[in-house]
Parts: structure tokens; C-alpha cells; sequence
């Protein structure tokens, strides 16, 4: 990674997209067809941008399926998740997450969830995994840019399978 300038922090910017879906009967298909169509929107320019099937609760706490499904039709919440880097407040890293997300994905209402500051300890740290990932990607053949992906990866081949 380039060095970064010490005043800027980076932070992983959390947003929840209302993504409509046609012709679906189950929920588990608008899920599947929802993160299609949205890594469709977003690649190849944010491919970057993390894709998540989104949790809803009822006013009395109860879980929900992500998909809300009437004839035919479902309305689906997916959370989009991405690191900006260098800003100055959290304000602003939502601002830029919302944006950037914003302009590829066109008529899909936006909601910012969560802003976490990034510690500034990762970046050191991420020299000393990058060197171990590389021995493991190349046992894997993949290529992960860091240690939280291991964990959020296989949550995201699950939904598709």
C-alpha cells in the first residue's frame, strides 16, 4: 500500500441499499438475484465494495428475511460495505461511501448503518499478514487485501450457493 498521510484516518463505511427484484417467488431467490444484479451495478469500477445480505427486524424485535416479497415483486435490504481512506471525520467517510455507491447503483434508496474508525495499528500489521496471505493465497489460489475478508467472504459464497 501507498504511505498515507498521518492526518486522515480510514474507516469502513457500512450501507444498506432497498434493492427491487421482479419475477421472484422465495426470498432466497430475490436474495441471489438482488447481489446479482447489484455486483452487476457496481463492477467493475467498486468492485471493492463488499455485498451482504442485509438483516431487518420487526418494531417488536423479531428477525425478518431480508426480502419482502408481494406479488411476485420483493424489495430486498443488502448491505454494502467499504473502507475509505484518509478523511477526517466519519461524517465525511459516509458522505463518500454514500456517493460513490450512489451514482452506480441509480434509483436505490441508500441508508448509511455504520461508520468504524480503522486503528492505525492495521497498517503495520497488515505488512506482516500481507507476507503470511501471500504463502495462503497461493496454497488457495485467491487473494484476500485483508484479515477481516477471511471471515466475510465465505458468509458471501454461502448465500450464492
Amino acid at each position: 500500500m501507498n504511505a498515507k498521510q498521518t492526518n486522515g484516518m480510514d474507516c469502513r463505511v457500512v450501507v444498506e441499499a432497498a434493492v427491487p427484484v421482479y419475477d421472484v417467488e422465495t426470498a432466497d431467490e430475490a436474495v441471489r438475484i438482488a447481489i446479482s444484479k447489484t455486483g452487476e451495478m457496481l463492477n467493475p469500477d467498486l468492485n471493492y465494495v463488499e455485498i451482504n445480505m442485509g438483516e431487518r427486524t420487526s418494531p417488536g424485535g423479531e428477525e425478518l428475511e431480508p426480502a419482502f416479497i408481494v406479488a411476485d415483486e420483493a424489495l430486498v435490504a443488502l448491505d454494502l460495505e467499504m473502507t475509505v481512506f484518509n478523511v477526517e471525520r466519519e461524517e465525511h467517510a459516509a458522505r463518500i461511501a454514500r456517493k460513490e455507491i450512489g451514482q452506480k447503483l441509480e434509483n436505490i434508496p441508500l441508508k448509511v448503518l455504520e461508520v468504524e474508525v480503522l486503528e492505525d495499528d492495521d497498517e503495520d500489521e497488515e505488512t506482516e499478514e500481507s507476507e503470511a496471505e501471500d504463502v495462503a493465497d497461493d496454497e488457495m489460489g485467491e487473494s484476500d487485501q485483508g484479515g477481516e475478508d477471511d471471515e466475510v467472504l465465505p458468509e458471501f459464497e454461502d448465500l450464492i450457493d
